[in-house]
């Protein structure tokens, strides 16, 4: 039994994205629409996203569940359901614990599939009308975040990671922001570095956006008494927008050749 491309009798780790349900995929509405069981990360997803669930759905909320609990009772609901929906914050994988979570359905021969979803990584910058990206400026993004209970790899301290000077947005880390500007200067960026804060991005009524600098940046969200759910965005990037001159593309340049347009050259 299958419907369209998606294959039936499966837990489906479904990207909820950052927060507004109408950011989630056509896929993942569409499982969820047919689904027989649907346990949502209520901490960090809306249960508004859940609005399309058949009425006699089984619906549960895992913020108080351990990971044994949340495996279990995928297992169970995946022995009376065709389609079993996890739905997870942002993109399953980004900081969702998705491999933690499929081992134990690998063992239990259980049928697993992802659907992507929307990072609140991009969504901050949506709002934000921000490029992570530009030519000339910088061309590589980090997803990271800030050590904490959580320690980081060798090599990848918020510090190292910075000393690139490209593009970093920073996840799980608005507390530590004391500990974000102490590295970010010690990589060599000026207190009068742009940064953009967004908690909470695109979720309706919700949404809190800060501008700032490195050296003011702490003080403004305190002021904003932003203490989760919020994405950090440290760039050259940023403020783009209002630069007088800007590098452009190439793609669009009239005089760049590729195989579908061949470029023209001015005549001096």
């Amino acid at each position: 039994m299958c419907f369209g491309d998606i294959e039936m009798s499966k837990v489906w780790f479904v990207g909820a994205g950052p927060g507004d349900p109408d950011l989630i995929t056509i896929k993942g509405h569409d499982l969820i629409a047919r689904a027989g069981a649907i346990l949502f990360a209520g901490s960090l997803v809306s249960e508004a996203v859940t609005r399309w669930a058949p009425r006699n759905c089984e619906i549960k909320d895992s913020k108080g569940m351990t990971l044994e609990e949340i495996t279990d009772w995928l297992i169970d609901q995946a022995e009376k359901h065709e389609i079993v929906v996890r739905l997870q914050t942002g993109d399953p994988g980004l900081y969702g614990a998705l491999i933690e979570m499929v081992q134990p359905l690998d063992k239990a021969n259980v049928d697993v599939g992802v659907v992507p979803g929307v990072s609140s990584a991009m969504a901050s910058a949506a709002v934000g009308i921000e490029s992570l990206t530009l030519p000339e400026v910088t061309q590589t993004v980090i997803f990271t975040r800030v050590e904490g209970r959580t320690p980081m790899p060798k090599g990848e301290s918020l510090r190292e990671l910075a000393s690139h000077h490209s593009t970093l947005c920073i996840f799980l880390s608005i507390t530590l922001l004391k500990k974000v500007q102490s590295e970010l200067k010690r990589a060599g960026w000026s207190e009068d570095s742009a940064i953009l804060v967004v908690h909470k991005a695109s979720w309706p009524g919700e949404e809190i956006i800060v501008r700032s600098t490195l050296k003011d940046i702490r003080d403004k969200c305190k002021a904003e008494k932003i203490t989760s759910q919020a994405m950090i965005i440290v760039s050259p990037t940023i403020g783009a927008r209002q630069w007088d001159t800007l590098a452009k593309s190439k793609l669009y340049d009239s005089s760049f050749t590729h195989r579908f347009r061949r470029g023209v050259k001015e005549v001096v």
